[in-house]
């Protein structure tokens, strides 16, 4: 056999070996080969953009099924999730990796954050891979193509009988220039209010200038009345959740769990939490001075520490979704723990791929057994509960 033959079929080979990777799951093959590769050759941004690409056509690893895999099984906002595991909103920012999203495993997922219309965001470069901190700074700001384009793809979506028990949720903002928050806020329930199964108020995006302010508790309160006002008008089983800072001081932590639970005025659920614009002392990146959101690894200390009190301040009324850092079914399990009901991640994705997705729920299935758990919902707060022992 000529030497140019061998080369072809070695390369032949191997190229189909690790097409049969991607689609099988291999772990090992997506932390050592392929997401290296990609960390070499592609920048920040360039990479998230083709990794939606990947999901839109479905160039992704399937789900894997697990035995006593319904010990996973949460119910929530009067919904069955499958699994607690859901993929963060910044994602899939215009709808258009759903299908490959729920692919590869996900419980839910969250699109957005979407703003009325379209916009360009801030300018590039605005996105940093921390790869010594297993961290991601990002400074987007809220870019995106609307509420018009992304609607047509949730209702695409939808539309297809197998989708329509799927749990997809819809994280709304408002548009950079936008005086009147309460406006943008309430298109966003009035366009996606009768297509999604929960909506987030985001609040918490380091990345529009004044946004964060909104969660001080006479702005929260204004903003909120109106929205759950409106929800009641045209979906009263429509679930609204606020996603909040890690960045928050006691005194508002206290306010907003306050206007979170005010009677005849609870809101459905808690998102704890967004990015956050400190910077532990421990990071070593040469990008850790970047402005923008940091996430992933380096904020899950912080995020679950106010995910712990808000679940105490809130006294279990509220729902929670735990959001950061987790990499692992233990870092599932202990947001859970804290008082998370159900947990998303987006960070380790960059890391270690969408193949993560079915590690964490193996993992977590183990965690569980190992701990004497027949579901996980009996692990909500349960390290809050036992300091009160």
């Amino acid at each position: 056999m000529k030497l140019s033959k061998i080369v072809s079929t070695v390369i032949v080979g191997t190229t189909g070996l690790i097409g049969y990777g991607i689609f099988d799951g291999n772990e090992a093959l997506y932390s050592n080969l392929i997401m290296p590769i990609i960390q070499k050759t592609m920048d920040g941004e360039s990479a998230h953009n083709f990794a939606i690409k990947m999901s839109k056509y479905g160039f992704v690893p399937k789900e894997k099924s697990y035995k006593n895999q319904e010990i996973l099984n949460v119910r929530a906002f009067d919904k069955m999730f499958k699994n607690p595991i859901g993929c963060a909103a910044g994602f899939d920012k215009n709808g258009e990796a759903m299908e490959g999203l729920f692919k590869i495993g996900f419980g839910f997922v969250e699109i957005g954050t979407v703003t009325p219309l379209p916009q360009e965001g801030n300018p590039r470069p605005r996105v940093f891979r921390l790869i010594e901190d297993r961290g991601v700074i990002n400074r987007y700001g809220f870019n995106g193509e609307g509420h018009e384009k992304v609607l047509k793809r949730v209702q695409e979506f939808l539309s297809n009988d197998k989708n329509k028990e799927k749990i997809l949720g819809v994280n709304i903002g408002k548009n950079k220039l936008q005086e009147d928050a309460v406006k943008d806020y309430t298109e966003g329930i009035r366009v996606f209010g009768d297509k999604a199964s929960y909506i987030v108020i985001n609040i918490s995006s380091p990345n529009t200038p004044g946004l964060r302010s909104l969660q001080s508790k006479k702005l929260l309160e204004d903003l909120i009345d109106p929205l759950l006002e409106l929800r009641n008008k045209i979906n009263r089983n429509l679930p609204i959740l606020i996603k909040i800072a890690p960045d928050l001081n006691e005194q508002e932590m206290k306010d907003i769990a306050e206007v979170c639970t005010r009677k005849n005025k609870i809101i459905d659920g808690l998102i704890v939490s967004n990015t956050t614009i400190s910077r532990p002392e421990n990071l070593t990146s040469s990008f850790k001075n970047e402005t923008g959101g940091l996430s992933g690894r380096p904020v899950k200390a912080i995020s679950n520490k106010t995910l712990k009190r808000m679940y105490e301040l809130t006294q279990g009324k509220l729902t929670i979704i735990g959001v950061g850092g987790i990499e692992s079914g233990y870092d599932a399990l202990e947001k859970i723990k804290s008082g998370a009901t159900l947990v998303q991640l987006y960070s380790s994705m960059v890391f270690e791929g969408p193949v993560i997705v079915n590690k964490i729920k193996r993992e977590l299935i183990e965690l569980l057994q190992k701990e004497g758990y027949s579901n996980v919902t009996e692990a909500i707060g349960a390290s809050v509960k036992s300091l009160e022992k």
